[in-house]
């Protein structure tokens, strides 16, 4: 950030009388004025560590130290917001070439070019230094560079690995997909001076490869590496392996081009052949442009699988989830790479790398040629392209939702109009009367493992629920902390025990859920989420030892002891809820049930001590607290229920002589 221009944003702040704030920014907090330089790197688009530039300048200025506090708050804001520009930008880009990949597999007509534009895009979608593609030579008996993208030695793309040789040949006789995050530590791999001193010159470190398969066959290897020691999630090596297949079904389309051409050139009946493969071509050209319009303009896996229900007469399809897809069939369409017969339907399993996502069913359709055959594989491989960029939109509305919810519960300086704003783009209302609830796993285990992904599942099951009812979620404390708006009607504890249930179900394992009071508006002080987050723990923390885990409720269930968990006393609730009935009747009808129920716990429970006491027949006394008995409940005079009503009889004793506290300004 130039001199100038901070010196510029000082010299207004100061008109104002207020240091580091302009004349615009009356009513607003402090941090505001700091935030300009940063808006500014943000509009330009500088690099991350341009961001300490006005930090730095200020100190050396030596700006007060609130100055220079206000600018590392707006620092770290602005270098979140650049984070998730960065973050949608990543996931824009992913999202594109998938699509424009599926658009050029429908659109066939240079292989190597779609080749090219495959291992261009699994480089970018990957972010790696290079990508490259080999292929089998079955007559030689090994594997060959086909294409590289981001390669600078010349050895490097004249490669030629033996079957078993290097992490490549290794995939290519396996077909299985291997990952390194040190090639030349990893003795894993058949290393050869050939492979290694081609490995070295082009300096890279961290490979992984999938496997192209064509049925039961490899025809080659898909690979990303870097030139430095990394490790690939599971996510990056599934999307890597959803471009192998499409380069592999790229190759096959293009050998069905090719055996057209050779029979049309090698054929007497050349007529006959030309219009049976051209019919073909036009119609899976058809189908994928279908396809890839479906694609385009954000069709989901039912739109799919409709499509390609009009394109094969006589047959209907379905997606089916995976449990609900048969077992055998499914694992062999996914092993297979091909859609397979079970019965008069045929199943073409959908799947990402090892992931299998679901199934594709055609119904009605016993008698199926190659070509619709491999119009519903295509359509397979098109719905797993589909879900896992749906997933990875979730996952990032979920991320989005927890960042929200974290700032609510941590950040006490945090902006109202912009907590708002983002709430707002969310679909949450932070206006509207919520309940704060404190979810964790019961029935825990010693496998560190089992457990994280069991609390992995919590935090997705949380997510969706919240993102369902227009609330917020994030993980938090070993468990999972929701913010939900409570509708017209419903209690805290009604909320409590349905989130119980619904969390329990989606995660098949005991769920336990402590609600806080209804609290909002959320923005009216600071610490409003985070106080009612530490009642809704405290609610938590008593049902676990009372032995209701896997149970919902809020402190108004718990009686006295209410009080107690309650982050601010709800007395007049306490009460009310105690001996309301009795004290409502008294008004009513002028009775003096209260001050009998008084005398009767004052005389240790006795009728003939308490009709002494208040100078009444022992009958009255008795048809008193027989009407106390019907409006309270048979079981009034348990330990637990007296001590309750004791305690609400005092306390609305002291109610009744204890002025109201002032109102707050």
């Amino acid at each position: 950030m130039p001199r100038d221009h901070l010196q510029s944003a000082e010299r207004s702040a100061s008109a104002t009388g207020t240091p580091g704030r302009t004349s615009s920014d009356a009513g607003r907090p402090a941090a505001d004025g700091a935030e300009a330089p940063f808006l500014e790197l943000l509009a330009r688009g500088a690099p991350a560590e341009a961001y300490e530039q006005p930090v730095l300048l200020a100190r050396a200025e030596g700006r007060p130290a609130e100055r220079i506090a206000a600018l590392e708050r707006a620092k770290l804001l602005a270098l979140r917001v650049r984070a998730e520009m960065e973050g949608r930008r990543r996931r824009e880009a992913e999202l594109s070439a998938l699509f424009e990949t599926a658009h050029d597999l429908a659109g066939l007509r240079d292989l190597d070019a779609v080749l090219r534009a495959i291992v261009q895009r699994a480089r970018s979608l990957l972010g790696t230094d290079v990508a490259y593609l080999s292929l089998n030579d079955p007559e030689r008996g090994d594997t060959y560079m086909r294409v590289t993208e981001g390669s600078v030695a010349a050895r490097f793309q004249q490669l030629r690995l033996g079957m078993g040789e290097g992490l490549g040949g290794l995939v290519a006789q396996t077909a299985r997909p291997y990952v390194t995050d040190d090639y030349f530590r990893d003795d894993r791999f058949q290393h050869t001076h050939t492979i290694d001193t081609g490995v070295r010159d082009e300096g890279l470190v961290a490979i992984v490869g999938v496997p192209l398969t064509l049925g039961d066959h490899v025809i080659g290897v898909l690979f990303a590496a870097d030139r430095r020691t990394r490790v690939f999630e599971r996510e990056q090596i599934a999307l890597l392996g959803s471009f192998a297949a499409l380069a592999a079904a790229a190759i096959d389309t293009a050998n069905l081009l090719a055996e057209t051409r050779a029979a049309l050139s090698g054929l007497e009946r050349a007529n006959e052949i030309i219009q049976d493969r051209s019919a073909v071509i036009e119609r899976a050209s058809d189908v994928h442009d279908r396809l890839a319009e479906l694609v385009l303009r954000g069709g989901g896996v039912h739109d799919v699988a409709a499509a390609v229900s009009q394109v094969l007469d006589g047959g209907t399809v379905e997606f089916t989830e995976a449990p609900a897809a048969p077992a055998r069939a499914l694992e062999s369409s996914r092993a297979e790479g091909h859609a397979v017969r079970h019965g008069d339907d045929w199943i073409a399993a959908v799947a990402a790398g090892d992931e299998l996502l679901g199934a594709l069913v055609l119904r009605g359709h016993p008698g199926l040629d190659p070509v619709d055959q491999r119009t519903l594989e295509r359509a397979a491989m098109v719905t797993s392209l589909l879900l896992l960029a749906r997933r990875s939109a979730a996952e990032a509305e979920q991320r989005v939702r927890g960042e929200l919810l974290d700032d609510l519960l941590d950040a006490r300086d945090r902006d109202p109009r912009l907590l708002r704003d983002r709430a707002t783009r969310l679909r949450a209302d932070l206006d509207a009367t919520h309940a704060v609830l404190a979810a964790r796993l019961e029935g825990g285990t010693a496998d560190a493992d089992h457990e994280a992904d069991a609390r992995r599942r919590l935090w997705a099951a949380a997510s969706h629920l919240a993102a369902t009812r227009h609330g917020l979620a994030a993980a938090r404390d070993g468990g999972t902390v929701l913010l939900l708006p409570l509708a017209p009607g419903d209690t805290a504890t009604d909320l409590a025990r349905r989130t119980a249930r619904e969390l329990g179900t989606a995660v098949h394992e005991p769920v336990t859920v402590g609600a806080s009071a209804p609290v909002g508006p959320l923005l009216a002080r600071p610490d409003t989420v985070a106080s009612a987050y530490a009642e809704a723990r405290r609610c938590l923390d008593t049902l676990r030892l009372l032995g209701r885990a896997g149970d919902g409720s809020a402190a108004e269930d718990f009686g006295f002891l209410g009080l107690l968990l309650a982050g601010e006393r709800d007395i007049a609730g306490f009460v009310d809820r105690t001996i309301g009935r009795v004290v409502a009747y008294d008004e009513r009808r002028g009775t003096e049930l209260l001050r009998t129920l008084d005398a009767y716990f004052a005389c240790g429970m006795s009728p003939a001590r308490t009709k002494d006491d208040l100078h009444v027949h022992v009958n009255t006394v008795a048809q008193r607290l027989d009407r106390v008995g019907r409006l309270l409940g048979d079981d009034w005079q348990s330990p637990q229920r007296a001590l309750e009503i004791q305690l609400a009889l005092r306390l609305h004793r002291l109610s009744a002589v204890t002025p109201p506290p002032p109102a707050q300004a």
